[in-house]
């Protein structure tokens, strides 16, 4: 039988100002290690900081603007679009623009302090 996931999991978030995670599936919520589903509302104005995580990310925006640094430059992600950062790839993500943002990210596999490797 299908397992429905009544409701997510609010966890700690990285960066300033606050964002909100809301985590479907994943470590925390549902035990998932092979991958985690979050929605994430980032206020305008939030920068997290830069990573080097050790799973590949796929993030798709809902609403708003997304800008993902990264090594080779800037890519700003808007509402009906979707980016995709490799293991071992540095990004730093924020939502610089008024009103934020609202994305879901999934990993593969699931998001982990241990994995996440952020800057000092």
């Amino acid at each position: 039988m299908p397992k429905l996931i009544a409701a997510p999991t609010v966890v700690p978030a990285a960066g300033t100002p606050p964002k909100r995670i809301e985590e479907y599936a994943g470590r925390v919520n549902s035990g998932h290690t092979a991958l985690s589903v979050a929605r994430m509302v980032s206020p305008g104005g939030w920068v997290e900081p830069g990573q080097r995580p050790e799973f590949e990310e796929i993030t798709v925006v809902l609403r708003g603007l997304l800008r993902v640094e990264h090594e080779q430059g800037v890519t700003d992600v808007r509402a009906g679009q979707a980016i995709v950062a490799a293991p071992g790839e540095w990004v730093r993500y924020s939502s610089p623009e008024e009103g934020g943002a609202e994305y879901v990210a999934i990993c593969l596999p699931a998001f982990s302090m241990e994995a996440v490797h952020r800057d000092a």
